[in-house]
């Protein structure tokens, strides 16, 4: 019997949740998708020092000083992407600064320079998917985009209501936080979720049935998984972003592993389908008060991770 991860792999898009050019050797996924957060994990190991040097001297050769440090930013998430590609088949997702989460233009024009940026060093657009939050604004941006090419992975995506504004607005890819939904239901609940339970794993269910059922391109992507049972259940689903250390898990264990979600169980479901516009994106988001929090709390975070990002490049530079 093949192991967990290699049965996975024959129903799913395994895509690496890492930064780290040694794990994706490692586990050889499709696909890999990096953060503020994942990037700054690796941009403290000495091994990675001379990519944060080759950034900063990028930067500084830059016309307007001005923008140095989003220059910088910009750069090194491009060449952690770059060396990424190296190491896969298929695409590697690069975020869009979340602090300009509620800014649609600013989120397009940082957006068409990180895809000069890859394409000046010879990647095409096609390997490359930009990651951003998935607020209205964000939404927004990415259907622009999305009709010049460029595809989008709008993360930080906790509800329907932002998973079907995607799937309006033509986007790529959605990376619902399966693992944050949870910490917020057992924060507020007290109570511990079995796998088939977990709230995470039954709103992406809800998502994928959903987008089969009316056939949205949209990929589903899971992501953030806190446990390997949440990665069981979603067998089938589109693609998912496992961090190495869950790949390990799943490659350590021979036993079965049965597909759990299906274009074809999905077609069969009796399911409504809603209109959305931004008036009720914004009532049924606000009336969800884990994705209100979690996508609040998720763009502060990736911010401050930058900030700390720019806070090393300036002590280096």
């Amino acid at each position: 019997m093949p192991d967990k991860l290699t049965q996975l792999k024959t129903m799913t898009v395994v895509v690496a949740d890492t930064g780290e050019f040694e794990l994706v050797k490692e586990y050889a996924p499709d696909d890999a998708t990096t953060n503020p957060s994942l990037i700054l994990k690796a941009a403290k190991q000495t091994q990675y020092a001379h990519l944060i040097s080759e950034a900063i001297d990028w930067a500084r050769q830059q016309e307007n000083q001005a923008d140095f440090l989003s220059n910088c930013i910009d750069r090194l998430f491009v060449t952690f992407g770059r060396e990424l590609l190296k190491l896969l088949p298929g695409r590697v997702s690069t975020e869009v600064d979340a602090r300009l989460s509620f800014d649609t233009e600013a989120t397009i024009k940082r957006t068409r320079r990180i895809i000069k940026l890859y394409e000046a060093a010879g990647i095409s657009r096609e390997r490359i998917l930009i990651k951003i939050a998935s607020t209205w604004e964000g939404i927004c941006a990415a259907e622009v985009l999305e009709k010049e090419g460029i595809h989008c992975n709008l993360t930080l995506l906790f509800s329907f209501s932002q998973a079907v504004a995607c799937a309006e607005a033509g986007i790529t890819l959605i990376s619902p936080f399966v693992g944050r939904i949870l910490d917020w239901h057992k924060k507020a609940t007290g109570q511990e979720y079995t796998a088939a339970e977990d709230p995470g794993v039954l709103s992406v269910k809800q998502i994928y049935n959903y987008y089969k059922k009316f056939d949205y391109p949209t990929i589903v992507m899971g992501a953030s998984f806190r446990n390997s049972g949440e990665i069981e259940e979603l067998a089938g689903c589109d693609r998912l972003t496992i961090s190495p250390t869950l790949m390990a898990e799943l490659q350590a264990d021979q036993r079965p592993l049965p597909r759990k979600l299906s274009v074809e169980s999905a077609k069969a479901m009796d399911i409504e389908r809603i209109g959305m516009d931004e008036e009720r994106f914004r009532w049924m988001l606000n009336e969800d008060a884990m994705a209100t929090e979690k996508l609040a709390e998720g763009i502060r975070s990736f911010s401050r991770d930058i900030e700390k990002l720019e806070e090393m490049i300036l002590a280096q530079s």
